[in-house]
């Protein structure tokens, strides 16, 4: 977390970038359920850059880790549990910008986000014991065959009732980018 002015207005510019994006990233994910490499490509790049600009080769060091950690559940998610991959895209660029340890703060504020956005939803479509079975069942399959944490439906079985209940991850990347932001800076 910033110790001195010059951090602070660092801080303030990563995150005002990061939230700014994640912005964009929310609406275009609403209205498109997509996020664009358009925008995921060249905020990777540009994170980086300041990252060595402002830190040299350690912050280009702290930029990638930073970059591999916040991208690592999403592609994880991607690979096993239908998540996006431009999710995991936009989380690792995000990561470039705001370095390792404002990266942690932003990526478990992210997960809390998704996590009280996907209550809220199952509250409110009266679905709360089906979606916390699911996650139940989800947990327990993984855990004990080491594999994917989804079983497949014969011919898309059920799947009315998920596809309507499925949340686009970008709001809750804006919102949990919006909470980090302020938690870092006001503290």
């Amino acid at each position: 977390m910033p110790t001195d002015i010059a951090d602070e207005k660092i801080a303030a510019m990563q995150w005002g970038v990061v939230i700014g994006a994640s912005l964009l990233v929310a609406i275009f994910d609403l209205r498109t359920r997509r996020i664009p490499n358009a925008i995921t490509g060249p905020l990777l790049l540009a994170g980086l850059v300041q990252a060595t600009w402002i830190g040299g080769l350690a912050g280009l060091v702290d930029s990638v880790e930073a970059c591999v950690v916040l991208a690592l559940p999403y592609v994880v998610m991607f690979l096993f549990a239908h998540g996006g991959a431009g999710d995991a895209k936009f989380m690792g660029a995000a990561g470039a910008w705001l370095g390792l340890k404002q990266g942690v703060i932003a990526l478990f504020c992210v997960a809390a986000a998704g996590i009280v956005i996907a209550v809220a939803k199952a509250i409110a479509r009266k679905r709360l014991r089906f979606v916390l079975g699911n996650i139940f069942v989800a947990v327990c399959t993984f855990l004990l065959s080491g594999h994917g944490m989804t079983q497949d439906k014969p011919d898309g079985a059920g799947s009315e009732q998920t596809d309507s209940f499925i949340v686009p991850y970008g709001v809750a990347i804006f919102a949990g980018f919006c909470a980090g932001g302020l938690f870092v800076l006001l503290w």
